[in-house]
C-alpha cells in the first residue's frame, strides 16, 4: 500500500472515530473537496483535544496551543511537531499526535488557508483556557464560539471558493458555526459541569436562553446555504444543520442524544 493511499485510509478512519457531525457529510464530497475538508476538520480536532484534555493544566494547555499555532504560521515541519508533542506522547490522543499527517493530507493549493484558520483557533483557545472558560456575557459567548466554531465556517467558505468559485457570506458562516457549537454546549452541558464545573452559559442564562441563541444562529446558517445552489457542497452544509435542529428537538423531548437510526433518517431526508 502506497503512503498516499495509507494516509487517505487513516484520515477517513480518524474522521469516523472523531466526528459525529461531519463524517457523514464529508463522505458525500467529491475528490479534492473531501481531502480539504477532512484535513481541516482533523487539524482543528487535533488542537480541540488539547483544549479539552482532562489531565493538562490550563496554563500548559495555553502554552502548547500557542506553540502549535506558532509552528503553523511559521511553516510547520513533521520533526518540529514531533519534538513539541514528545513530552505528551502518553497523554495526547492519536488525532493530535498525528497533526503533521493531517496537514500532509490537505491539498497543497488550500493548505495555507487551513493552517491559518487552525492557528487563529489555537490562539483563541489558549486565551480562553487562561480565562478558565469563564463566560460572563453573550459577548463572551460570541467570542468563544467564534474561535472554536465560527472559524470553521470561515475556513469552509475559503474552501468552497477555492474549489468551486462559490462566494458565501462570512458573517453568516460564523453564525453557522456558532449555531452548531451552541447545540453541542446544550448536549454536553452535564458532562462539562462535571468536568471541573465548566459552564459555557453566560451569567443568568437558563437553558431556554441557550436554545434561543442556538436557533438564532442556526437561522443564519440556513441563510448561509442560500448562496450554494446545489450539489455535494450544499448537502454538506444542510446535513449538520438538519442534525443540529433534530438534536434540539430531541433535547426538548428529554432525550440525551439522537439514536443512530434518527441520524440516518435525518441524513436521508436531506440527500434524497
Amino acid at each position: 500500500m502506497s503512503e498516499n493511499i495509507r494516509l487517505h485510509k487513516d484520515a477517513i478512519e480518524m474522521l469516523k472515530e472523531t466526528s459525529r457531525t461531519f463524517f457523514i457529510p464529508i463522505t458525500y464530497l467529491s475528490e479534492g473537496l473531501k481531502e480539504a475538508v477532512g484535513s481541516a476538520y482533523l487539524c482543528m480536532r487535533a488542537i480541540d483535544e488539547i483544549e479539552d484534555h482532562p489531565e493538562l493544566e490550563n496554563k500548559a494547555k495555553a502554552t502548547l496551543l500557542r506553540s502549535v499555532s506558532s509552528l503553523l504560521r511559521e511553516g510547520v515541519s513533521k520533526e518540529e511537531l514531533a519534538k513539541l508533542f514528545a513530552p505528551y506522547q502518553n497523554i495526547l490522543p492519536e488525532v493530535t499526535l498525528r497533526l503533521a499527517d493531517w496537514i500532509e493530507y490537505c491539498p497543497k493549493k488550500v493548505v495555507d488557508q487551513v493552517l491559518d484558520a487552525t492557528a487563529i483557533m489555537g490562539e483563541g483557545m489558549a486565551d480562553w483556557a487562561l480565562k478558565d472558560w469563564e463566560i460572563k456575557s453573550e459577548q463572551d459567548l460570541d467570542d468563544y464560539t467564534y474561535y472554536v466554531a465560527g472559524l470553521v465556517g470561515v475556513m469552509l467558505s475559503d474552501i468552497w471558493k477555492w474549489h468551486s468559485g462559490i462566494e458565501t457570506d462570512k458573517d453568516l458562516a460564523i453564525g453557522f458555526g456558532r449555531g452548531l457549537q451552541s447545540v453541542n454546549i446544550l448536549r454536553n452541558r452535564s458532562e462539562d459541569l462535571e468536568r471541573g464545573g465548566v459552564d459555557f452559559f453566560p451569567e443568568g442564562w437558563e437553558v431556554a436562553d441557550m436554545f434561543a441563541y442556538a436557533r438564532r444562529n442556526l437561522k443564519l446558517g440556513e441563510e448561509y446555504t442560500k448562496a450554494i445552489k446545489s450539489g455535494p457542497i450544499l448537502d454538506f452544509c444542510k446535513i449538520p444543520l438538519a442534525l443540529a435542529k433534530a438534536t434540539l428537538q430531541a433535547l426538548e423531548e428529554g432525550k440525551e442524544k439522537m439514536t443512530r437510526q434518527d441520524v440516518n433518517s435525518v441524513v436521508n431526508r436531506v440527500v434524497e
